[in-house]
């Protein structure tokens, strides 16, 4: 698989075109930002863990019948993936109140939720990243009724994989990011995509509450990268 030019380049990923146009290169970068690119930094080895522990739970998630752009990591750095349209709605599910939940509602962070929730962002840097309604997807048309019902659909049995995953090794899943595409296959077929890694899920230790993601650089909690390791070295993959 020959790697070509660069297409799009992220705050964590860069996206490489190959010779088949079906196929792309994505590869992690130890940049890291926060606040919607307002704190900016670099966490070593941060685009390592992240490829290694996206690699591991794509596959799982596609074993058990999850569609995924992912088709396989090239190295420790970089994964082959299919080429997608992103749905410009990125979707956030919580299991624990945290973050963004605990400061707009007024909850204690940690509070158990009695179900998963799932919230819509519209993906946009520019706008901060604001909180959507389904009516607003619906109007200005961001993805389709029957999209978005597969995507709720999708996020819940992701969310039951996920959380016996990581509890399987002694970390509570609170909160993640997912992103979904299109596949240019002419049905737009409906594929998971982008991450799923300490940068973008709120991981915490079960027993302690340690917080073992993105939020030790958010909140300036040092150790940002003992806590990367730690969750590849529970997940087995150091």
């Amino acid at each position: 698989m020959e790697k070509r030019e660069k297409l799009y380049e992220g705050k964590a990923k860069a996206i490489f075109a190959t010779d088949d146009p079906k196929l792309v290169i994505q590869y992690f970068k130890d940049d890291a930002t926060a606040f919607n690119g307002e704190k900016k930094g670099t966490i070593t080895d941060k685009g390592v863990v992240n490829n290694l522990v996206t690699s591991r739970l794509m596959g799982i998630l596609a074993a058990v019948g999850i569609p995924t752009h992912f088709v396989k990591r090239l190295n420790q750095r970089e994964q082959l993936i299919r080429k997608v349209e992103i749905v410009p709605v990125e979707v956030v599910i919580r299991n624990v109140v945290a973050g963004s939940l605990a400061k707009r509602l007024g909850r204690e962070e940690g509070e158990r939720l009695p179900r998963p929730v799932v919230e819509f962002y519209l993906k946009s840097d520019a706008l901060g990243d604001p909180l959507i309604t389904l009516d607003h997807i619906d109007v200005f048309g961001w993805a389709t009724d029957e999209e978005v019902e597969a995507i709720v659909e999708m996020s819940h049995r992701i969310n039951d994989a996920l959380v016996a995953i990581f509890a399987g090794v002694g970390i509570r899943l609170v909160d993640y990011k997912l992103e979904f595409g299109r596949l240019p296959d002419g049905h737009d077929t409906l594929v998971l995509a982008d991450e799923i890694s300490p940068d973008t899920c709120r991981l915490w230790d079960m027993e302690t509450n340690k917080k073992l993601d993105k939020d030790r650089f958010r909140r300036d909690l040092g150790g940002v990268e003992e806590a990367y390791h730690e969750i590849l070295h529970r997940l087995g993959l150091d």
